[in-house]
């Protein structure tokens, strides 16, 4: 009786465990599609991401660099101070989105320029995300402000 009951308690870990592992494989890959690294022009110049990874790109706005074409359509360069990349919007841009300024966007590095899906800007005038901050700080280029 007591082997019977051993056996049994030692199938049902077996099982749970199993379970748990499942169910942690089907949460990461329902997921994949939700997560976008961050990374700084620098990077994306020192090793450029394969065309069909999603991430996101922070930086500022690169003066002389805002081109807005027909439409919808802009481009501009994002800098860190040491890199710039080129980037095209098919987009309403925010309306805070302006040269000089921190800006986010979503999408894809295709043939040297990321293609952005979505362009997110500041939301007053101290408001910088941290991983611009901190790609910023590490060219040397950040000042933290007097306010």
């Amino acid at each position: 009786m007591k082997g019977l009951k051993k056996q049994r308690r030692i199938q049902v870990i077996i099982v749970a465990v199993v379970a748990l592992a499942l169910s942690t494989a089907l949460i990461g890959w329902a997921m994949k599609d939700g997560i976008n690294y961050f990374r700084s022009p620098s990077d994306i110049v020192a090793e450029p991401p394969a065309p069909n990874e999603v991430f996101r790109i922070g930086g500022l706005v690169e003066d002389g660099s805002l081109v807005r074409g027909q439409g919808e359509a802009v481009t501009f360069s994002v800098t860190d101070g040491g890199a710039s990349v080129p980037v095209s919007y098919a987009g309403v841009l925010p309306d805070l989105f302006e040269e000089n300024q921190g800006m986010v966007g979503t999408g894809k590095y295709i043939n040297g320029v990321f293609e952005a899906s979505e362009i997110l800007a500041k939301h007053d005038e101290t408001y910088m995300p941290k991983e611009v901050i901190d790609a910023l700080k590490e060219q040397g280029v950040y000042q933290e402000s007097e306010s």
